[in-house]
């Protein structure tokens, strides 16, 4: 005897829910791409329901707002790659590692898993459009920059209680390594589309150009202070 919950209505009604439970992944991926393709301003609720393949009524059941579309799109793809980050800090804390392995490790990570990637497009975004929409300009803030200079701050002072750095603001030393990020970013995005290819930015080689120039400083060993930094390998 077929129980209720055999019946070909119920299945189909399971088969739906299924259905249901895998939109947000799928409204995220295609807010992605559109946020990426088109920006904040530009990308349209009904656009990203449309890729998705719902409604625009499904998209606000799971997101009330295109705002809190965005948020949760960073939180997916940005915000959520901190815990594999800070658990590699912790592992290299504990291990033979010096904080310019660790410097060296957050920015190589870095390009490979997001630089690398179409997330650049985020923080293009954001740059873009923060003065319009101060509301993504936070919700990024929170969820990516203060995570990432929190991380690399304890990186920093690190060094700095082991040695390895001379004393300085390692509040303010984040500012140099982020900076060198957020230039990569903008190349990506913008300068480098003006560039002749023969002035083609190399990700790799420019990344381990400012790490070195961030542990060493551009001054000749006659003119720089004395120095604890270990040298690049």
């Amino acid at each position: 005897m077929q129980s209720p919950s055999d019946t070909p209505s119920s299945m189909a009604a399971g088969k739906r829910a299924r259905r249901k439970d895998a939109r947000p992944s799928e409204l995220l991926d295609a807010a992605l791409e559109l946020f990426v393709e088109k920006g904040f301003a530009a990308t349209k609720v009904e656009a990203v329901a449309a890729r998705a393949g719902v409604s625009k009524g499904t998209l606000f059941l799971y997101f009330p707002s295109k705002a809190e579309l965005f948020r949760a799109v960073v939180q997916e793809n940005l915000a959520a790659r901190f815990a594999d980050w800070n658990a590699e800090y912790e592992a290299m804390d504990g291990g033979s590692d010096s904080a310019a392995d660790m410097l060296r490790h957050a920015l190589q990570s870095w390009w490979t898993r997001v630089g690398a990637t179409k997330l650049t497009g985020l923080t293009k975004l954001v740059i873009s459009e923060a003065q319009n929409f101060p509301e993504v300009a936070a919700c990024y803030h929170t969820e990516v920059v203060q995570p990432s200079q929190q991380l690399l701050r304890r990186v920093i002072q690190r060094g700095i209680e082991r040695g390895e750095f001379r004393p300085l603001d390692a509040e303010y030393a984040v500012y140099s390594v982020t900076s060198a990020i957020l230039y990569l970013v903008m190349h990506k995005h913008a300068i480098g589309l003006l560039a002749p290819a023969s002035g083609e930015l190399m990700p790799e080689r420019y990344i381990a150009s400012q790490l070195d120039i961030i542990l060493h400083g551009l001054l000749g060993p006659a003119q720089a202070p004395p120095s604890r930094i270990p040298a690049l390998s």
